[in-house]
């Protein structure tokens, strides 16, 4: 009962008192998270949504805006916050580095809806200059939140997914990895996104981003979420070949399971908000290789909390998931 109130599932898992509830309408076994399934970020997105930066630093105060991605990530997704996040960053000096990376970030995300995920060919001559001008002023409002705070990793992966989209070059990018990972060696976000960066179709070369997924999780203690590094690789695999199939073999599926018991599986696993996107990320790679074993485990967890990424790089969302879990 505890699971299904508070979207946790699985032996041992305790009962998170800042959860958000199950939808108790849903009529189907599939949810779409929301506001990472935390009544925290919920009062966070709906300060920030409100437009009130009073409210919103106040509603930061649990979170270290500076390491938390994904909280960052919610705030850089919701539409509007461009609308005046600038003004709260001229007129708050003592918190004016908050208020830049919130913005940078939203002007990031901003930048890539205006360019859409369609081919660079099929990307018109305006998507093109939008997707500039809100990428560079995203990079110069980064560049100045990093400077003001030098111990922040967040600013670094950001400017990751900006110098991809500019087409910075190897050098600046590569550059960009290492003062993240300078910060923290271990951080899952600056990982994947460097897997992103690794891929044909961004310049890398076929196994690159695969070999350097299993040289992080090597590194990496028992519990990391590093071992989302390897499930990500290999739906990025995927994505470049244009079909699931691709990796549907026993040596993957051997990996992911090992991959999965050395990471969110493990017993020294630690829970953060938005958790459920690592379970996701695995219950679709595992579901893609048919290691169903190690999937229904996953999907128990889960416990029908769907995230939107990474399942939509294969159509909807919803959708896929629940095929996986009927599979299981």
């Amino acid at each position: 009962m505890l699971g299904r109130l508070f979207g946790r599932g699985g032996a041992g898992a305790e009962a998170d008192p800042y959860a958000l509830p199950v939808p108790f309408h849903k009529r189907a076994s599939v949810y779409e998270l929301r506001a990472l399934g935390d009544r925290r970020v919920l009062a966070l997105v709906e300060a920030a949504g409100a437009g009130d930066w009073a409210a919103v630093k106040a509603a930061l105060a649990p979170f270290d805006l500076g390491r938390d991605h994904a909280v960052l990530g919610q705030l850089a997704e919701l539409a509007g916050v461009e609308e005046w996040i600038g003004r709260a960053a001229e007129e708050d000096g003592e918190h004016r580095a908050t208020a830049l990376l919130i913005s940078g970030a939203r002007q990031i995300t901003w930048g890539w809806e205006a360019r859409t995920s369609a081919r660079a060919s099929d990307v018109s001559r305006d998507q093109w200059r939008v997707f500039h001008e809100r990428l560079g002023l995203g990079e110069a409002q980064l560049l100045e939140a990093a400077e003001l705070r030098p111990e922040w990793i967040t600013p670094w992966r950001q400017l990751l997914t900006s110098g991809r989209g500019m087409s910075l070059g190897p050098v600046v990018n590569r550059t960009r990895l290492d003062a993240a990972l300078r910060r923290d060696p271990l951080d899952l976000d600056v990982h994947i996104e460097w897997i992103s960066q690794l891929q044909p179709r961004w310049g890398g070369e076929p196994g690159q981003a695969l070999a350097f997924a299993r040289e992080a999780f090597a590194r990496a203690p028992h519990g990391s979420r590093l071992g989302c590094a390897i499930a990500m690789a290999h739906i990025e695999e995927a994505v470049e070949a244009g079909h699931a199939s691709s990796i549907e073999t026993p040596e993957i599926r051997a990996e992911l399971s090992m991959a999965a018991e050395r990471s969110i599986l493990h017993p020294d696993h630690v829970r953060i908000p938005g958790w459920q996107y690592d379970f996701n990320t695995f219950a679709m790679a595992l579901s893609m290789a048919g290691e169903w074993r190690t999937a229904r485990r996953v999907y128990q967890v889960l416990d029908g909390a769907c995230t939107t990424w990474p399942w939509e790089y294969f159509g909807n969302p919803r959708r896929q998931y629940a095929r996986g879990l009927r599979r299981t």
